[in-house]
């Protein structure tokens, strides 16, 4: 039997099993699948590290891919925004989530730009703040801890979420993170998830590579209804694509 090597996002890891279930039971082909950091993942294949197919948590990834010659054909396959995550009792009733993003005496802690896609949303998102209140997105990034998804980053247990792991060990009060963790966040009692409203948020564009001829049927697969029903259960959306 064939065996797919993909290497995957890490926050696709809770939605990856269905997926990869739904598809070795239609097709057959076994699946192997090495989560990480998609900057640092990126990295690993281009480094010569055999790959049939990369799932990223953007598109640029593969798109450098293809132009190395990585990879032999990209596409898009889900959507993602961001959310922010706030230990409970640090947020009053008048907060909302810029207010808390303002608080000096909260610490904010993010994924590490360059190497983690979802550091690189955050600081668009700064951007975004920046564009609306000169000088605060620049303070902001100035403030943020990126303590996961860098080389030399802290390491979150299995099972556990960065936002959910980082505020019960003291190393962050606040963490921006994807909104497809939010509804697991929220079954934490000690946590208080706060929606980013579109003007301010940004929207996180899944991108594939296909590395190998063998995965293109599961690069088909990714597009089918059955495979973005599995998605949008996981908190992804569907991808819009400008």
């Amino acid at each position: 039997m064939t065996t797919l090597k993909i290497l995957a996002a890490g926050s696709l890891r809770a939605a990856w099993p269905d997926v990869v279930a739904a598809f070795t039971s239609l097709s057959g082909i076994a699946v192997n699948t090495d989560f990480g950091p998609a900057g640092m993942l990126r990295q690993r294949i281009e480094a010569g590290e055999p790959c049939d197919f990369f799932a990223s948590a953007n598109r640029l990834h593969p798109e450098a891919l293809l132009q190395q010659g990585c990879a032999t054909e990209v596409g898009l396959f889900a959507a993602n925004s961001l959310c922010l995550t706030d230990k409970r009792d640090v947020v009053t009733h008048d907060d909302d989530w810029l207010a808390l993003l303002c608080r000096n005496n909260l610490r904010l802690a993010t994924s590490t730009p360059l190497s983690d896609p979802s550091g690189d949303y955050t600081w668009q998102l700064f951007e975004n703040i920046e564009q609306r209140h000169p000088g605060l997105g620049s303070t902001l990034k100035a403030k943020a801890r990126t303590l996961v998804g860098g080389p030399n980053s802290v390491t979150v247990p299995a099972g556990k979420l960065a936002a959910q792991w980082l505020i019960e060990q003291q190393h962050a009060d606040m963490f921006i993170g994807y909104a497809s963790y939010a509804p697991r966040l929220r079954g934490c009692p000690q946590l208080e998830v706060l929606d980013i409203p579109a003007p301010y948020n940004v929207q996180a564009r899944y991108g594939w590579a296909c590395c190998s001829e063998v995965a293109q049927p599961f690069a088909a697969f990714l597009s089918s209804v059955t495979a973005q029903t599995i998605l949008r259960l996981h908190g992804f959306a569907s991808v819009t694509d400008p």
